[in-house]
């Protein structure tokens, strides 16, 4: 039996899709761009609980992003037990004493110094929540063959990020480096590999940040009409 070339060699759904007027195109997208303007890395949380199903709900869109061939390579473990965040932050702050104490070039840590970072991570146990998404080399199985795995997760996390901060929580992107010690602590499998620690909660009281400017737009848009 031959196949018919104009038909799909999948299965294929509707799509749904709320198409917008010009005007109000405009105003989402300008409203967006104006949330996502405030958002700002803290590192001084409060120990105040959050809405454990609103950061679900955030994970949930985040798994929402698309990835090579769909096989979504992605774990989100979400940590809020007082214990694992201690033995993560001791972790961390074991491999952030090496980076700064000597595998860090001096370019580097000159690089760093504005932003008044060091090894010291108390955020890791203050903040009441803690998201460590891995990423999937493969499936379960060697043979579960994933692709472009460090794309699709760095565009699920911008999901999750733009997520949590739409919905009222405060975060940061940590990476000590390396991570090895988060598949040891949080028991995941040899085809994972730590990909990003994030922090979530409500800023501190006396929550301050590093006084940063933004490239211009022109800087880093070209349009070519």
């Amino acid at each position: 039996m031959n196949h018919d070339p104009n038909e799909p060699r999948f299965r294929s759904v509707p799509l749904e899709f709320t198409r917008h007027s010009h005007e109000e195109m405009l105003r989402r997208a300008a409203e967006f761009a104006d949330e996502v303007g405030t958002r700002r890395s803290v590192r001084h949380f409060s120990d105040e609980s959050v809405p454990r199903e609103a950061i679900l709900d955030c994970i949930r869109a985040a798994g929402q992003a698309p990835s090579g061939a769909n096989k979504q390579p992605w774990t989100f473990v979400l940590v809020s037990n007082p214990d694992v965040k201690r033995r993560i932050r001791e972790g961390a702050e074991a491999e952030e004493r090496e980076h700064y104490g000597g595998r860090a070039s001096e370019r580097w840590l000159a690089d760093l110094e504005p932003l008044g970072t060091d090894e010291n991570k108390p955020f890791l146990e203050i903040a009441p929540a803690l998201i460590v998404v891995f990423a999937q080399r493969h499936g379960p199985r060697p043979d579960d063959q994933h692709y472009y795995v460090s794309e699709s997760v760095g565009i699920a996390v911008g999901f999750l990020l733009a997520a949590l901060h739409h919905s009222g929580f405060a975060t940061l992107t940590h990476t000590p480096s390396p991570m090895k010690f988060l598949n040891d602590i949080l028991k995941r499998p040899s085809n994972e590999r730590a990909y990003l620690l994030i922090p979530v909660g409500y800023p501190a009281d006396d929550c301050r940040v590093p006084d940063i400017s933004r490239k211009s737009f022109d800087e880093y848009v070209v349009q070519l009409d």
